[in-house]
């Protein structure tokens, strides 16, 4: 399996909802309009819009290392306003793309079988 999928959870910060919405909203536009690679790009917010779920898939590493360059100055603007609370990937990534994600101490679930 090539295929990279990644799940991350946010806990969006007192009065920043409407500020949140909008860096989303420009991160999807950026990934339609410049990443080929992505497959799966969702957002999803739990009941009181406190936390958010994004749910992403790739087709393999460099989709995901091409995702980091197109978005990242918009995930840094997201990481000032919401708190990571958790990061999973799974599949099989690059050791490129470990390293470059290895600061957000993600949680790695590697491909074992499926359909």
């Amino acid at each position: 399996m090539n295929n990279l999928q990644g799940r991350a959870v946010l806990k969006i910060h007192d009065g920043k909802l409407s500020e949140f919405k909008e860096l989303a909203a420009q991160c999807i536009d950026a990934v339609k309009a410049n990443e080929p690679g992505a497959i799966q790009y969702d957002w999803f917010f739990n009941p009181d819009h406190k936390e958010c779920v994004v749910m992403e898939r790739y087709t393999d590493s460099h989709a995901v290392l091409a995702h980091l360059a197109n978005v990242g100055s918009l995930l840094g603007k997201i990481l000032q306003i919401a708190d990571l609370l958790s990061l999973e990937t799974y599949g099989n990534p690059s050791e490129e793309l470990r390293a470059a994600v290895a600061a957000m101490n993600p949680q790695l679930f590697s491909f074992y079988k499926g359909l």
